[in-house]
């Protein structure tokens, strides 16, 4: 049998599938899972993958691993369409709602904006004092939030690139936030013992999720109040447990 830790989760654009990136330690293969058709399309990958996103018009999606190595690939095809090393770190991704924007999380506590994929031409805004890990975009396309090593999850106007807001329960770097698809709520979590939902517009926390491990990934449902997360979870063998679950299905008694 062979365990696989799952890194990172996204969404299609309608919210059919639910793809998943990770590490085969068997086989020393970095490999990237796609969810198509009903089939899984299997591309190998010069990394292992730690981020993960889709391009809003569904035609793209862009891989990151930890040699701090972008790879965009063509989802029609599963080719790779473009790819750019950094010499510093970068963390996670994501395209604003138009798909002319790309965003990259540093380890240097900023974030870069890039414009039609040109990364050797990036805009760098001063997001936190401590490296940033996570970025989410809101899909009403109002506003961004990068998660930190400090603990904080910061809330950004997307016209005038002004902070709004801060989301501080956590007490450990923030490894993943999303929004949901109506924008109303955001989710984040870290090693904490619990992945937290606030509102997006008071700033107050409305639900926690309880977790035995630390939380690798949270991914809103682009359709439905769904969340998906995935973590560090062991099997009752103390070996990765290599599950992602969802929370927000309706019980029926």
């Amino acid at each position: 049998m062979i365990y696989v830790v799952f890194f990172v989760l996204s969404w299609t654009l309608g919210g059919s599938f639910c793809q998943s990136s990770y590490n085969d330690f068997i086989f020393s293969s970095m490999l990237l899972c796609v969810f198509l058709g009903g089939k899984c399309q299997v591309v190998e990958l010069s990394g292992e993958n730690i981020n993960i996103t889709y391009k809003h018009d569904g035609t793209q999606i862009a891989v990151g691993n930890k040699e701090d190595e972008l790879t965009i690939l063509d989802v029609r095809t599963l080719k790779v369409a473009k790819k750019h090393k950094s010499t510093y770190e970068m963390n996670e991704i994501a395209w604003n709602k138009a798909g002319d924007l790309f965003f990259i999380t540093t380890g240097l506590g900023h974030v870069e904006v890039v414009k039609d994929l040109e990364f050797l031409k990036p805009c760098k805004l001063n997001a936190h004092t401590a490296g940033c890990y996570c970025i989410a975009m809101d899909p009403l396309d109002r506003y961004f939030a990068v998660g930190s090593a400090d603990s904080l999850v910061s809330l950004w106007n997307v016209k005038e690139l002004l902070c709004i807001r801060t989301f501080t329960k956590l007490e450990w770097p923030v490894r993943t936030v999303s929004f949901s698809h109506t924008g109303e709520f955001i989710a984040y979590a870290s090693e904490d013992p619990f992945i937290d939902i606030a509102n997006v517009e008071t700033g107050r926390s409305i639900h926690q999720i309880p977790c035995k491990a630390a939380m690798n990934s949270v991914e809103w449902n682009p359709k439905y109040n769904l969340l998906a997360y995935a973590g560090d979870d062991k099997n009752k063998y103390m070996t990765d447990e290599g599950v992602f679950r969802v929370f927000g299905f309706e019980t029926h008694n």
